[in-house]
């Protein structure tokens, strides 16, 4: 005899599912019951976000695994706590497991103790919704769930299973026709385009680069992108989920968009056509859409047919995965020349670099974030917050892979880095693993320093202090005049002495020349560590394109660093 509950971990077992995130109640006490059986480890986050959030960044640290995260929450509040994570993975497009237990089905729609409408509540944040009221649904519901989570555009799914299905005894016709396999077979389509329109466009082009965007990673075929831009002499440009393709790369421009870097935004702008390869043409990445590559032919190749001519019209579009497109693009790319383009391109990236002689006794955060990316070993997963910091490490921070650089995109979720450093870290035990952080988001998920402390997970904290929400600062220096409303965070704690009070090493630096010595302190340290940066509040993040402004229209701090 087996109960829904007990069928649900043991599926998730043939699964090879070994971690889970989560935090009990009474809806989901059957499944919390059945995992001591099981050998999954469940970790124990200190809220339902700080585990959604853990089972995001697990997810985008193995991506290329067929694997996704998965967390696990009771029935009202806890369902609820997990929204934001749920729409922090669908607009990433990161694969997750949500299971939520729900009230007995009886007693749905009576207002039932700590019951809430779980599945209306979740359809706009996930890529599909389940409610499981019936013991027979429960093996088909969990094979659907992982094929929509990690086939076509990944993207997170939620499973609401009444307790009285978790505790239901299982039909011995259920387990006789168990499976644990989906097919991808909607996935590996040959895509359908006009090859000899992709020649022409090719042919005729003098200036393209290739516009490199999250669905580079959501392919699972980095290999492949990888291979194309070696094969090839094309300049490339990234959106922020794609820092990290490459870093090191000759024809590497860096990041597009509002703080990109002056080299890919003028190129970008000068371009003829544009070979736009998982992206979605956001706004933080285009600026003013409509003055965006003004002189550029686009080539968009996407798997998730919506993202085609929704904002930028293609002149050739093909839906499909990377997959099938990328040999077809190197072969191609592989006949044409573009030194004259390479060139200026390469002058470009020369002519702008980033410069680090910042003058004064204050730390510098981009050479700090500059330096700790070339001490730190490689393979190092930083985990961002959301911030000034965040655009900090995008730009000065290099990578092995992008699924190493883990950072909200399309929410921008503040609180996400602590709990993603924490999934990264089970997930990727013998690696380093950073959480860069600021003072506001910090103390956004700072509950989570206790899941650090229980499981000693060695996650090295950077919180960079400026007493501040320095975006938010920033903007109101810029657009509204010096007009600071609600920014100042002088009244922070000591958090040092925060850290220590959970069980964490922590220090503190404040000046230049503390730089090297922090560094030293924070890589030397075997277990869970806080190192406070304090920078002086009037950094700001450079360059910007402004409100309405073509990217080109940046907006440079005086004297560039």
């Amino acid at each position: 005899m087996m109960n829904g509950a007990e069928y649900l971990v043991q599926f998730l077992e043939r699964k090879n599912v070994r971690h889970v995130f989560g935090y009990p109640g009474g809806a989901i006490m059957p499944v919390y019951d059945a995992l001591l059986k099981s050998k999954i480890k469940h970790y124990l986050c200190r809220h339902e976000q700080g585990a959604v959030l853990a089972a995001d960044g697990y997810s985008r640290s193995t991506l290329g695994s067929h694997l996704p995260g998965i967390c696990i929450a009771t029935s009202g509040p806890g369902a609820t706590n997990l929204v934001t994570g749920l729409a922090n993975a669908l607009l990433d497009s990161i694969p997750l497991i949500a299971i939520s237990g729900q009230v007995n089905s009886a007693l749905i729609g009576t207002d039932g103790f700590q019951e809430i409408d779980t599945l209306g509540l979740s359809l706009a944040v996930v890529k599909h919704s389940f409610l499981v009221d019936d013991i027979t649904q429960l093996d088909e519901t969990l094979n659907q769930a992982f094929e929509i989570a990690m086939t076509g555009r990944p993207g997170p799914v939620l499973i609401d299973v009444t307790k009285d299905v978790q505790q239901a005894e299982v039909p011995s016709s259920l387990l006789s026709k168990r499976t644990t396999h989906f097919s991808e077979q909607d996935d590996r389509r040959e895509p359908a385009f006009d090859l000899n329109e992709l020649l022409r466009l090719l042919s005729r082009s003098r200036k393209p680069v290739l516009y490199l965007g999250g669905g580079c990673l959501s392919s699972w075929h980095l290999g492949d992108v990888n291979k194309l831009l070696n094969n090839v002499e094309v300049p490339f440009v990234t959106t922020l989920k794609a820092v990290g393709i490459e870093s090191k790369h000759l024809l590497n421009l860096g990041m597009l968009g509002m703080h990109g870097t002056q080299a890919a935004n003028h190129a970008i702008q000068e371009s003829d056509l544009l070979i736009a390869l998982g992206v979605r043409f956001d706004d933080r990445a285009t600026g003013n859409l409509t003055k965006f590559a003004p002189n550029a032919k686009v080539i968009h190749v996407d798997i998730d047919g919506s993202e085609i001519n929704k904002l930028r019209k293609a002149d050739l579009s093909i839906r499909g995965d990377l997959k099938s497109v990328l040999p077809v693009l190197n072969n191609a790319l592989q006949k044409q020349e573009y030194s004259e383009w390479v060139r200026h391109c390469c002058s470009l990236k020369k002519e702008f670099c980033w410069r680090y002689d910042s003058p004064g006794p204050s730390i510098y955060a981009p050479r700090f974030l500059a330096q700790l990316s070339k001490r730190a070993r490689e393979n190092t997963f930083i985990a961002c917050d959301v911030g000034q910091h965040q655009m900090w490490v995008a730009q000065h921070c290099e990578f092995s892979s992008p699924n190493h650089h883990l950072s909200s995109g399309g929410l921008g979720t503040m609180g996400f880095g602590l709990p993603a450093a924490i999934g990264a870290q089970v997930a990727n035990p013998n690696n380093c693993v950073i959480n860069v952080s600021g003072d506001g988001s910090f103390a956004m998920n700072i509950q989570e320093l206790m899941t650090l402390i229980r499981y000693q997970l060695p996650v090295k904290i950077v919180l960079i202090d400026n007493s501040a929400l320095g975006m938010v600062r920033q903007w109101q220096h810029l657009f509204f005049k010096d007009r600071y409303s609600e920014v100042d965070l002088s009244d922070n704690p000591d958090f040092v002495s925060v850290a220590k009070a959970f069980g964490l090493s922590a220090k503190r630096i404040n000046k230049s020349h503390h730089e090297q010595q922090g560094i030293n302190w924070l890589l030397e340290q075997s277990g869970p560590c806080l190192l406070q940066v304090c920078i002086n509040n009037n950094e700001q993040v450079w360059p910007l394109v402004p409100p309405g402004a073509a990217n080109h229209e940046m907006m440079l701090e005086e004297n560039q660093k």
